[in-house]
Parts: C-alpha cells; sequence; structure tokens
C-alpha cells in the first residue's frame, strides 16, 4: 500500500448557494477526473437521527465499493 492510498483528507471548502446547489472546484473536478456526464453517488451518515458526513462516491466505483464492504460478510454467512 502507497502513502496515498487509501487517505482521507479535506480538499475543499465549498458553499452552498440560494438554490441549494454546491460547485465543485476545478482542481477537485481534475483530481478526481470527473466528466459532465459523470453520475456521483450522495451517501449520508447518520448520528442521532441527524445527516452529520456527506460523502460523494463515483457511481461507477459504488458496485466495487459495496462488493468489497458486503463480500467477505456474505462469505462469513454462507459458511
Amino acid at each position: 500500500m502507497t502513502s496515498n492510498e487509501g487517505c482521507c483528507r479535506v480538499d475543499a471548502v465549498i458553499s452552498i448557494d440560494s438554490k441549494g446547489q454546491i460547485v465543485l472546484p476545478k482542481d477537485v473536478r481534475v483530481k478526481a477526473k470527473l466528466k459532465s456526464e459523470d453520475k456521483l453517488a450522495v451517501i449520508g451518515c447518520t448520528q442521532n437521527d441527524e445527516i452529520c458526513c456527506i460523502m460523494l462516491v463515483k457511481a461507477e466505483k459504488l458496485s466495487d465499493i459495496i462488493k468489497n464492504m458486503l463480500g467477505p460478510m456474505l462469505r462469513d454467512i454462507m459458511k
């Protein structure tokens, strides 16, 4: 595993406009290799019945993430 693999950090602080929209800064879009037709899944983590964290995941990567998380659990269940 390289030192950058699996590492989380704050890449930008963004604002929500009066229409409730956000803009991802260009440098973030470039680093994430996002194109105009790409789709992002919005994942909310809750604490005390309130969303405390919001994550954006490339929709094309979502199935891989789910397989990696659920795969080991399903293998244990099937034993």
